[in-house]
């Protein structure tokens, strides 16, 4: 491939700022929404098999894998903020330099934390409240997964380049196959092979095989953005890459932790809740799977405006960012409550399972309207240089925004309190951290206005 077919050109600091926004979120959220499906179908495909404490197991599981992605997300929000930069600038070289010492830093934190996974799973189950059944097949579930830590942060990373550089349809290419792949064999692991939830695992890392692959066709072969990595280069962009790494994974730390705290909180009230809230993790992604494709889409097009000092384009995509996650949001809010009994019924759910996910399919997006304005500002701080912010804002909503609450409304009202705990924690902290996402942009700007 030609050097000339590069997208060396920062394309987002030109044209409308709602379009970039609107094409970015529109193919990230394919790719995205088609990952959320096909975890929706595996649960269904687990729930079944008519035992809910296999049901629980993968829901204690996944809120196990759940820090191992965060981790990774932080990973490829540097490295794709970095890389966006240094494109936004015009500095070609310096974004290939980049994406090649990036991707080695990955590759070295996602082993170091697959291993921890693997060393103590166990006890990490046994803190969310797992036990019996469930933590045996949990515990089982997270060994065939958690090697694949790797493979899943060398595939976000890579589709953070391809955003960084302006090729969403690739980047949603990468996200696309490992489902596809996944929804393809899931059934024929799961009950043609009669493996059951091993089945759901091994089919995981196949499909993690799958992402790396047609990562690395779209961002090396196609675009040439990756270059060769070097040792000199590895250790000196190591700080720059810590610089905004850490505080974005101690930023998606905190969802977990905030999901395990209320899981150990549910899981008093017996399987039935769990399972509840197993459903209804899987299927909100999968209804407000756009507000995290936007969370990610919008940051590349804020770091190239920044590069560039185009500092009116970062307030106009901020706004129109806001804007679009609200209108969604309210408009899959109300789908989502007239659709709460096809849910029960998909998933088979009854007694004390069914109501609390009619429950929350009614109240659920209240607390999304409020995480959408979270996900975007967060995305402004990491990528326009305050990423302190993100992790101050997530961690004031993981721990004053959720236990309190939490412990609160699940004390007097059951878990139904608890779920309308979040909701309330989640208000106070994402209308503090959209004023401040204006407040970081207007600070920006006011350099280049004085100049």
């Amino acid at each position: 491939m030609s050097s000339a077919s590069k997208l060396t050109r920062p394309i987002f600091t030109e044209g409308s700022t709602m379009r970039h926004v609107l094409v970015m979120t529109a193919a990230a959220s394919i790719g995205l929404m088609s990952i959320f499906i096909v975890d929706l179908l595996s649960l269904i495909y687990v729930s079944r098999l008519g035992d809910p404490n296999l049901t629980a197991a993968v829901a204690y599981a996944t809120q196990v894998m759940f820090f191992a992605v965060s981790i990774n997300i932080g990973l490829s929000i540097a490295i794709g903020a970095l890389v966006a930069r240094a494109i936004g600038a015009g500095d070609w070289p310096g974004a290939q330099r980049l994406s090649a010492s990036g991707l080695v830093h990955v590759i070295v934190i996602a082993a170091l934390v697959g291993a921890a996974g693997i060393v103590f799973r166990r006890e990490i189950l046994t803190l969310f409240g797992a036990r019996g059944e469930a933590l045996d097949v949990g515990a089982t579930f997270l060994a065939i997964t958690l090697p694949a830590t790797i493979l899943l942060g060398l595939g976000m990373s890579l589709a953070a380049l391809l955003r960084a550089v302006g090729d969403a349809r690739r980047a949603m290419y990468v996200t696309l196959s490992g489902a596809i792949v996944t929804a393809c064999l899931d059934p024929i692991f799961i009950f043609g092979l009669g493996l059951g939830v091993e089945g759901a695992a091994i089919v995981t890392v196949i499909s993690r095989l799958v992402l790396v692959a047609v990562g690395l066709l779209g961002a090396v072969r196609r675009h040439g953005l990756v270059g060769r990595p070097h040792r000199r280069a590895v250790i000196l962009d190591l700080p720059a890459m810590l610089t905004i790494a850490v505080p974005a994974i101690l930023a998606n730390l905190a969802t977990p932790v905030a999901n395990a705290y209320a899981m150990r909180v549910f899981s008093h009230f017996g399987e039935a809740v769990v399972a509840a809230f197993a459903i209804i993790d899987r299927v909100t992604p999968v209804a407000f799977g756009v507000v995290f494709a936007l969370s990610g889409s919008v940051g590349p097009i804020l770091a190239q405006n920044l590069g560039a000092r185009l500092f009116s384009r970062v307030r106009q995509t901020l706004t129109n960012s806001f804007a679009f996650s609200a209108v969604y949001v309210v408009a899959v809010s109300a789908l989502l409550r007239a659709s709460a009994p096809l849910v029960v019924q998909i998933f088979g759910a009854q007694g004390e399972t069914a109501d609390l996910v009619r429950f929350f399919c009614a109240y659920g997006g209240l607390l999304w309207l409020f995480l959408g304005g979270v996900f975007v500002a967060n995305a402004a701080f990491n990528n326009l240089g305050f990423p302190v912010l993100s992790t101050l804002f997530n961690w004031g909503r993981a721990t004053l925004g959720a236990i309190p609450f939490v412990t609160i409304g699940a004390a007097h009202f059951g878990p139904e309190g608890g779920f309308l705990g979040l909701i309330a924690g989640a208000a106070v902290f994402g209308t503090g951290a959209v004023a401040t996402a204006y407040f970081v942009t207007a600070k920006l700007a006011k350099p280049a206005k004085s100049a």
